[in-house]
């Protein structure tokens, strides 16, 4: 294709798919749902088949060269540029340096407790310290491009959040700036201190409604309806298409080799699991991989409307139903009508005519399992969110369940930092969870600090006195003992 130095000379033709009628439309605007039937889009590629003139090893070669590229716009999703976004050009491309975040195996500890071969991919390491990053950079690189081919003198990009996307939106329209505000809308008490700190920080208009995301996501859905607005949520396809760049990084990290592999995935909107499922079956057609891995969408019972549907065994008696939600400490799973389920079945149905039955599959956890999944994955040196900790209590169920076989490797998606729920470890540590969260705290799980001398009697003490003595109730509390 083109050098390391080089960007690449491919083009495609990209173009707006329906899922509910098959209606299809340009790029040349920005849509969200079908103006037909209302139906979710699916970005897809024209051209995409002429990829196939180069070979799956060639572009395996193509795709570890640019890991360690120097060209600009490889720095982040778009060194997988011809599998994702081919329309924009190398001044379009916004790069905040996501994307390239570990994948971190289990310590031979926690491998004991739960019985199976795992690692968690820590999106936490993104810039806002989320997945949703991913999906910025492509959807904020194609309104670049619209800017500059439309000489757009303004643009408000918009959002619902439980946190992570609006994070994510504002920090990257602050960066690009120019034309392009931002606004966000929150549930009012339903979001993390520290995940309303970061758009107020990044000079977002925040605004909150009364209620759950679903509540939120109805005003932005009417907005982007009637008003002209950039909707960021996952109804907008082009931050489907970036995320897809996770299921190329984890198939690089493995050597392009996805056989025996599962990748567990919080369901939430539903546009995660869509994107990574896409991103695989690109890499599959392309003979970049030669099998699919199982993929596991994870759900709590607070809010598990895919899992009630795929639970009923015969397709034909399906009947796809939203939930009323409880509270969940995995609050950006907390979705009762996710916005992306008929992609879910979309792809859901491409991964079983693959690889069968099993290739998909949808397991229900407690949040009790969540909170304490959290916490195992971090007493052991990881950075899990309660959506990592939700992905590791999908895989303890499934041990149990006996779905997950002794050779398989599951690769866990930690979707934030740990520190954008912290506060849900104090409450765990502290027992301060409220009975809708039906959580009861187990001691060998909380972890609280311990006062070594009383703040008066340092006062009393000459500084001397006062080191010998702090000093002395640290050697009784850890039980040291003097060098031989």
């Amino acid at each position: 294709m083109t050098q390391d130095h080089e960007f690449s000379s491919y083009r495609g033709q990209m173009e707006y798919f329906c899922l509910g009628c098959g209606a299809v439309y340009g790029i040349d605007d920005l849509h969200y749902t079908c103006p037909k039937c209302g139906g979710v889009f699916l970005l897809r590629d024209q051209d995409f088949d002429t990829l196939k003139k180069t070979s799956g090893p060639a572009w395996r070669e193509i795709f570890d060269t640019r890991a360690a590229s120097k060209v600009p716009a490889y720095q982040g999703i778009f060194r997988f540029y011809e599998l994702m976004a081919p329309v924009l050009e190398p001044e379009d491309i916004v790069c905040l340096g996501e994307g390239h975040t570990p994948i971190v195996e289990v310590n031979p500890e926690l491998t004991e407790k739960i019985k199976a071969q795992a690692a968690f991919k820590n999106e936490g390491q993104n810039p806002s310290a989320s997945f949703k990053d991913r999906g910025m950079a492509c959807a904020f690189s194609y309104l670049k491009a619209l800017i500059r081919q439309k000489g757009l003198q303004e643009i408000l990009a918009v959002c619902a959040s439980t946190g992570d996307t609006s994070a994510s939106m504002a920090v990257y329209a602050a960066y690009v700036g120019g034309p392009i505000k931002s606004v966000v809308l929150l549930p009012q008490g339903k979001v993390t201190p520290q995940q309303l700190a970061q758009p107020l920080g990044s000079g977002a208009v925040v605004l909150e409604v009364p209620g759950v995301f679903d509540d939120c996501m109805k005003v932005v859905e009417y907005l982007a309806d009637n008003f002209s607005v950039a909707l960021l949520n996952s109804k907008n396809a082009w931050r489907i298409l970036g995320q897809e760049s996770y299921a190329f990084e984890v198939a690089q990290k493995y050597d392009w080799d996805m056989a025996e592999k599962c990748v567990f995935v919080p369901i939430g909107n539903a546009g995660n699991i869509t994107a990574i499922m896409a991103g695989f079956l690109k890499l599959h057609h392309l003979g970049i991989i030669e099998a699919l891995p199982r993929i596991f969408g994870v759900q709590s019972h607070h809010a598990d409307p895919v899992y009630r549907y795929y639970a009923v065994d015969d397709p034909k008696e399906r009947e796809w139903k939203p939930v009323k939600v409880s509270p969940s400490v995995a609050q950006a799973a907390m979705i009762g009508n996710p916005v992306s389920f008929p992609r879910v079945k979309y792809f859901a149905e491409q991964f079983e005519a693959i690889g069968g039955k099993q290739a998909f599959q949808v397991i229900q956890v407690t949040e009790q399992a969540i909170i304490e999944g959290m916490l195992l994955a971090n007493k052991h040196g990881h950075i899990a969110c309660t959506q990592g900790g939700e992905c590791l209590a999908g895989l303890m169920r499934a041990v149990e369940l006996g779905i997950i076989a002794p050779d398989e490797t599951a690769v866990l998606n930690a979707t934030a930092h740990t520190l954008k729920f912290i506060g849900f470890q104090d409450m765990y540590f502290n027992n301060t969870f409220p009975p809708e969260y039906e959580i009861t705290p187990k001691p060998e799980l909380t972890n609280h600090p311990h006062l070594v001398i009383a703040p008066d009697e340092k006062e009393r003490l000459s500084p001397e006195d006062f080191t010998a003595k702090a000093a002395q109730a640290v050697v009784e509390k850890l039980g040291l003992k003097p060098r031989g």
